[in-house]
């Protein structure tokens, strides 16, 4: 596991864990206001913030893919290469916590969205029992909605990074498949985390 992943929050009885994967570019330290959030909402919770293993492409922060020359057509296999390593960080924070698959949280934004999203697509046991996607996507078009796994969508209307109707997208896809989704869209948030978005996230994450 690369070491800058950030613990923030351990009960001494933990009943969940909530597992944050930052963008593109960033790092574990700049979601962990979030994750206060998320401790405070919940404080049986076991909160941690996870580092990307690879030093961004754009020069600065972690990422876990490049985004350098991204296409429609080239991010599947670019999120297939790196979902090996996605997967092995959500197993070694279950097994530090004690927690199983379905009492896992992952939280993800832009970058961390899309392979928390894509972690359900691939075929084997259940990495989650819930995902909340913040500003993200799926890679390619819904395949499966796997049993017993919640989805959360937020998304900022104004988003001109990751567009809102990958989103809107992805909520029909996924009810078509049989998943319980639930989609807020948030008017006038770009790419980012506003105090509506956590607000959306605590609450998501008190009700389980």
């Amino acid at each position: 596991m690369h070491d800058a992943s950030i613990v923030v929050a351990r009960p001494a009885a933990a009943n969940l864990l909530v597992l944050l994967f930052h963008g593109v570019g960033s790092s574990a330290a700049n979601l962990v206001p979030l994750g206060e959030a998320i401790a405070q909402a919940r404080p049986d919770a076991m909160v941690a913030s996870v580092d990307a293993p690879q030093a961004s492409t754009l020069g600065s922060g972690r990422e876990w893919f490049s985004v350098l020359g991204v296409t429609e057509q080239n991010r599947p296999a670019r999120i297939e290469r790196a979902m090996p390593s996605f997967l092995q960080a959500i197993a070694h924070w279950q097994q530090a916590a004690g927690i199983a698959p379905e009492q896992t949280v992952l939280v993800g934004f832009s970058q961390g969205a899309i392979l928390a999203l894509e972690s359900t697509q691939v075929q084997g046991p259940l990495a989650a029992g819930r995902v909340i996607a913040l500003a993200g996507r799926f890679a390619q078009p819904v395949r499966r909605a796997p049993a017993g796994v919640q989805f959360h969508l937020i998304h900022g209307e104004a988003d001109n990074v990751v567009p809102a109707r990958f989103s809107v997208e992805a909520a029909a896809a996924l009810q078509a498949h049989g998943a319980q989704v639930t989609l807020d869209l948030l008017p006038g948030l770009g790419h980012g985390i506003d105090a509506r978005a956590v607000g959306l996230v605590q609450r998501s994450i008190a009700s389980r």
